[in-house]
């Protein structure tokens, strides 16, 4: 999937991508649904599902999202991008060294 144009997808989100869509797949097949069902139920195309299901990368959010609602598996979401849970933004948060610190100058107020 790597290559040398400048919007390249990144192999790993690539790949994260396809594995949410054989989820997504796994958990329909589970369920026992067809995918014209089961697109009708999330508000999206056949078309859409199969690109969801296959993980493509150019199918929007949203359709993920209206998948995974129509499983009833969207309330997992909300710990993505959990401003509690990113440990790397919280550290650079409350680190002394990347916070300015003003000098305090005294003000002359002699008119």
């Amino acid at each position: 999937m790597a290559s040398t144009k400048a919007h390249a997808t990144p192999d790993a989100v690539a790949d994260r991508i396809q594995r949410l869509g054989q989820r997504i797949r796994d958990a329909r097949t589970r369920r026992r649904l067809r995918r014209e069902d089961f697109a009708q139920r999330a508000g999206v195309s056949r078309s859409t599902m199969e690109a969801i299901e296959r993980g493509e990368v150019n199918t929007g959010i949203g359709a993920y999202v209206k998948a995974l609602w129509a499983l009833g598996l969207d309330e997992e979401l909300d710990l993505l991008a959990d401003p509690g849970l990113d440990r790397d933004g919280l550290a650079l948060e409350l680190s002394t060294q990347t916070k300015r610190v003003r000098v305090r100058t005294k003000v002359d107020n002699d008119f």
